[in-house]
């Protein structure tokens, strides 16, 4: 079992930056590939990035790339999401997931092993 809890949403203005942080319970953190996704107000959630368990690959949707960097420190079993260059656009609940496989890209939600709960943010215009 592994617990995911997102934290560092909040409010910023467009072309401002925020680090998301995502927490992971349990001794085997560096088992999962790890994965940020967002939801906002009447969509779907969407894929935004992932990460091997050694951080040798990441991958990223289109809309994020070369604004958002995904990262991860597996001694602190947390992950990590930089996003800079924040657009209204990117307003959202941003959560993170957890997998025991690679996807070269995004796979049905219930293809991930846990979630978090969810942290806001909020960029305003």
């Amino acid at each position: 079992q592994v617990q995911l809890v997102e934290s560092g949403g909040g409010l910023v203005q467009a072309g401002g930056s925020l680090r998301l942080s995502c927490a992971a319970s349990g001794r085997t953190f560096s088992s999962y590939t790890m994965h940020w996704f967002r939801q906002a107000p009447g969509k779907e959630r969407e894929f935004v990035a992932g990460i091997s368990w050694s951080s040798t690959v990441t991958n990223y949707a289109d809309s994020v790339k070369g604004r958002f960097t995904i990262s991860r420190d597996n001694a602190k079993n947390t992950v990590y999401l930089q996003m800079n260059s924040l657009k209204p656009e990117d307003t959202a609940v941003y959560y993170c997931a957890s997998s025991y496989k690679w996807y070269g890209g995004p796979r049905p939600l219930n293809e991930y092993s846990y979630w978090g709960q969810g942290t806001q943010v909020t960029v305003s215009s």
